[in-house]
């Protein structure tokens, strides 16, 4: 909120006149500025500096419900794949359901770990037998996965995604008992977070 009123009052700014402002380094403030201007509340223009975005100009409400609003509300269902199936239906399955993740879980249903297009491609490059190694050689495990919980905000789904750059964040219920792996609920994907962008615009657009 400090950096949407240094904004409204001192547009265009930049980066490094923000970090003045609050006295911190241009790198802290990196991440923050990204998010701001991924929600729409900021924009910016090279060699210009940053200013109110257009979409949510002169109000704090679609940033007031952000902060408000919980993961479980925004969560979609995840894409589910047992590590057992080969890379080659993983491929299938990532086409079939137009996924850009694949969340790998175990015989008991459990997350294990997940495998994008990325992890894909790697193995199968000048791997003629790579069609049949099996998703749990070539995942990422958890825990060495970026996860959320159903109670965390949507704000901190939004800073996850954005520095970590990844695509999607599986929602797990915490572990019940320290080596048992959790139980995925649903995942937050980038596209759920443009969705849900455009339905607070909308609603704005209609209240005003």
């Amino acid at each position: 909120m400090e950096l949407i009123e240094l904004v409204k009052k001192h547009s265009p700014v930049t980066g490094d006149q923000l970090a003045e402002y609050l006295g911190v380094s241009r790198p802290t403030l990196r991440s923050d500025l990204s998010l701001l201007v991924m929600l729409g509340m900021l924009d910016a223009k090279p060699k210009v500096g940053y200013f109110l975005g257009n979409t949510f100009r002169a109000s704090h409400e679609p940033l007031q419900r952000f902060n408000r609003m919980k993961v479980k509300e925004v969560q979609g269902v995840p894409v589910n794949i047992p590590d057992t199936l080969s890379v080659h239906d993983a491929v299938i399955t990532l086409f079939m359901e137009n996924a850009n993740t694949l969340i790998v879980v175990n015989e008991d249903k459990r997350f294990a770990g997940i495998i994008t297009p990325k992890d894909l491609l790697k193995i199968t490059l000048g791997n003629s037998g790579a069609a049949t190694i099996p998703v749990s050689m070539v995942m990422t495990r958890y825990p060495n996965v970026v996860t959320l919980t159903p109670d965390e905000s949507v704000m901190e789904a939004i800073s996850k995604l954005s520095q970590q750059q990844v695509d999607c964040i599986p929602v797990i219920v915490p572990e019940e008992e320290p080596g048992v792996p959790p139980i995925v609920t649903g995942w937050v994907s980038k596209s759920n977070i443009v969705s849900l962008m455009a339905d607070i615009a909308t609603a704005q657009e209609l209240g005003d």
